[in-house]
């Protein structure tokens, strides 16, 4: 549980900078000599200007040297890198094996990477403008401030901003990407655990010792981070109780108060979203349908894991309503979106309609758990950034899968295909659905054996009124 995995040791003392400058001039000599060899005038002539001018700067600070410490290896970078080529041998194989372009949708991958963490990082610097007081700061990574959903929208605007000139459908992309956001989500937040940031809330008396264990965070030695102050929930907690006697145990144990690893809860959620994206992809009835299980189930357990966060830096947005209506109403919401679009995957009638009766469950148990004990008693709420966008995007993603689940039912072939001009006209229902086109094939069929069932009767009637044949005559060879 510490930012920094390790440290890659550097030899201790001065470094001089023109050591540096004359390997670069050495290098560029000997790529000179082997462009007069082959006889590239141009590149030998562009290596020797280089090498002269490197040697040219290493003469003038000759005298200048830097210190270089140990280098610090931090785990959410780790983690962070490790997610992106998990995706990467993920996303790709099946890409191909959907029929997309290996190496467009290897472009694109990169593309949908660099929007994506573009896109987080944007969506924290709006959600917490206090925290940057000059340029250097929005690019300080190290020192956190990158938000999951932010991630999720910048790829998508990327992947569709690549992919149209490409002409090629975003929604048969999306349901292999996803993948990746569900390997990535379950590796990246291994790496906020490290660093301590996006915890929860303080776990209660009765909580399982190695629950403790697990949501107790330590207080980062001086020096760990620039600019860094401890982690995030030690921090948290020293500033909550300034000056009240927890204030004092803080500072003797060194430690944070044990809280819940929200962390390796959203960890375990990516672990179990994978699994059912995986087992999604066997039963494809259209393209986006795991994309748009995704949305929904990530917006669904993201909702309900922001009532166990702690963090202030996630933000929060809209009206102030008391607890007990406004997160059973919202949960609500979910179970109507459920009901009227994710549960058409279930085949059972039966299994479909026990389903969406439990999908009611949590919004009664969430009415239940926070009514409060009087009158007058209510906790007023305000949903968080995440939340927020986590249950507009579900809603909006079991509004789109239960339309093309509709027109998948009549133009399988449609809700299949890979081009975008496929996906517009599916939304638009401008193309004709298969069983129409059946049924109008059967017609021209039907008309076609009418039309020949004349002709074949006079065929008939002239071969009956044929003249007998005659038999020869005696003696006639």
């Amino acid at each position: 549980m510490h930012p920094i995995l390790f440290r890659i040791p550097i030899p201790h003392g001065s470094l001089k900078l023109w050591w540096a400058l004359a390997a670069l001039s050495a290098v560029a000599v000997v790529f000179a000599l082997l462009a007069a060899r082959r006889r590239e005038a141009r590149e030998a002539g562009t290596s020797v200007v280089v090498a002269i001018a490197a040697a040219a700067a290493g003469y003038f600070w000759r005298g200048t040297e830097y210190a270089a410490p140990d280098l610090p290896i931090y785990a959410y970078g780790v983690m962070l890198g490790l997610s992106l080529v998990v995706g990467w041998y993920l996303t790709l194989p099946l890409a191909v094996r959907d029929g997309l372009p290996k190496e467009t949708m290897a472009n694109c991958y990169v593309v949908t990477a660099l929007c994506a963490l573009a896109g987080s990082r944007l969506l924290y610097i709006l959600t917490n403008p206090d925290e940057f007081k000059t340029a250097a700061d929005y690019f300080a990574l190290r020192n956190g401030g990158l938000v999951a959903y932010g991630g999720f929208l910048g790829g998508l605007i990327g992947s569709w901003a690549f992919l149209v000139p490409k002409r090629i459908r975003l929604l048969a992309w999306a349901d292999d990407a996803v993948l990746s956001l569900a390997s990535g989500l379950m590796v990246t937040r291994i790496g906020c655990y490290l660093f301590g940031c996006d915890f929860g809330k303080p776990l209660p008396q009765g909580a399982p010792a190695f629950l403790k264990t697990l949501g107790t965070f330590p207080h980062w030695p001086a020096g760990t981070l620039v600019n860094g102050e401890g982690s995030p929930a030690f921090v948290r907690h020293l500033e909550m109780f300034r000056g009240t006697p927890q204030e004092e145990q803080l500072l003797q144990t060194n430690v944070s108060l044990p809280v819940h690893p929200t962390q390796l809860y959203e960890s375990l959620v990516g672990l179990v979203l994978l699994v059912l994206l995986l087992w999604q992809r066997k039963r494809l009835r259209f393209r986006g349908q795991v994309f748009f299980l995704f949305v929904f189930a990530y917006g669904f357990f993201r909702f309900v894991l922001e009532l166990w966060r702690d963090d202030v830096e996630r933000g929060s947005y809209g009206p102030t309503i008391d607890a007990h209506v406004y997160i059973p109403a919202c949960l609500l919401l979910f179970a109507i979106g459920f009901a009227f679009g994710i549960s058409l995957a279930i085949a059972d009638a039966r299994a479909r309609t026990a389903a969406r009766v439990l999908a009611l469950l949590p919004a009664v148990l969430a009415y239940v758990v926070l009514k409060p004990v009087a009158f007058g008693e209510s906790t007023p709420y305000q949903l968080s950034t995440s939340q927020l966008i986590g249950l507009t995007t579900a809603l909006a993603a079991a509004y789109f899968y239960a339309r093309f689940w509709e027109h998948a039912s009549t133009s399988p072939r449609l809700a299949m295909s890979l081009g975008d001009e496929a996906a517009i006209a599916l939304l638009r229902g401008e193309e004709r659905n298969d069983r129409e086109e059946a049924a109008d094939d059967e017609k021209e069929d039907d008309e076609k054996e009418d039309a020949d069932e004349p002709k074949a009767a006079a065929d008939k009637a002239r071969g009956s009124k044929a003249p007998p044949k005659r038999e020869p005559e005696p003696g006639t060879p």
